[in-house]
């Protein structure tokens, strides 16, 4: 074997060479380190959703935890259901710190208390991605645009309308998610002088059983309702089973998730649900789950928003909706 030497003519073109030959060392292994931080970036990850009662979280959590082993297939994912409790969200915020999560996927369940929570988290070396609804301070928020979602479900109740009618809206927690859509709502009611808004302030849990109750308390409080807007699907399902036990169909309701169950219903036919505006949530989940891992790697800085668009569902579009369980490329 021939081994070629290479020799500098003189001294001076001798220390140029041994200052390149440092510097490329220098930077193979700052490249070296750097590639192994990216690799080694996360080792434990929680994840706290408002409800697991909602089929919109079971969703996201198994896109986490998909998109999670993708990357690192031996960091283990720790969840938790927070049943829109903000002092069983701490706790469990607590035993993830405890724990040594140092990813935390939060989907807060009150916007304004959220804050403690994420700054114990950052406090702890956690990096805060929130997803689904904003929470203060966090280091990336990855969401539907849920404004245009709350302005697409409510214009075609508008549009269907022909602009005259009493309408509600049915309410839920106060998390971004929620108050973004009924601020999208009422400002396209706000621009049809013939609607009457009878109500919009009413908390239905996000939930069916809260949408029962809301559902129920609407119903006997007006005599005549001619569409409702419901926060999300679970709620709108909850609202048709009140209108059912009291023989109610002389209005038809609207929401946002395009869930499974309200897909189904829409199919058969025989439902008050008109429309809803559907979420994605594996694409939220999963690019939440990304920027995560991007930020604790460096890849990219802390600060990060996305808002992804919904689409209107309808029963002329339910036909060709894929849903939620259809593979995604995001």
């Amino acid at each position: 074997m021939l081994t070629a030497h290479v020799q500098p003519t003189c001294p001076g073109s001798a220390r140029r060479f041994n200052r390149k030959i440092l510097l490329l060392t220098g930077l193979l292994a700052f490249g070296n380190a750097a590639a192994a931080h990216a690799d080694d970036a996360v080792h434990k990850i929680g994840v706290t959703v408002g409800s697991l009662g909602n089929p919109f979280f079971i969703a996201t959590i198994k896109g986490i935890t998909q998109q999670a082993r993708a990357l690192a297939p031996t960091v283990p994912v720790q969840t938790a259901s927070a049943d829109y409790d903000i002092g069983k969200q701490s706790s469990q915020v607590d035993s993830f710190i405890a724990a040594g999560n140092d990813l935390v996927m939060f989907n807060a369940v009150d916007y304004r208390a959220a804050a403690p929570l994420v700054r114990r988290m950052h406090a702890s070396g956690a990096t805060v991605v929130a997803f689904d609804v904003g929470a203060p301070g966090a280091d990336a928020t990855v969401t539907t645009n849920n404004v245009k979602a709350g302005e697409i479900a409510c214009q075609y109740i508008v549009d269907r309308l022909h602009g005259r009618g009493d309408v509600v809206i049915v309410n839920g927690p106060p998390v971004t998610a929620l108050t973004d859509r009924v601020q999208g709502c009422q400002s396209v009611f706000a621009k049809a002088p013939g609607i009457n808004l009878l109500s919009s302030n009413l908390d239905a849990k996000g939930s069916r059983d809260g949408g029962l109750a809301v559902g129920q308390s609407v119903l006997v409080r007006f005599p005549k309702v001619d569409a409702m807007f419901a926060v999300n699907d679970p709620t709108a399902m909850g609202v048709e089973l009140a209108a059912r036990q009291a023989g109610r169909r002389e209005f038809f309701l609207t929401s946002v998730d395009g869930s499974p169950d309200v897909k189904q219903e829409m199919r058969r036919g025989n439902t008050l649900i008109a429309a809803t505006a559907s979420q994605d949530p594996f694409a939220i989940a999963t690019t939440a789950t990304r920027v995560g891992f991007d930020i604790r790697a460096g890849r990219i800085k802390p600060g990060v928003v996305r808002l992804l668009d919904p689409s209107l569902i309808t029963q002329d579009t339910i036909g060709s909706y894929r849903g939620w369980n259809a593979p995604h490329n995001t």
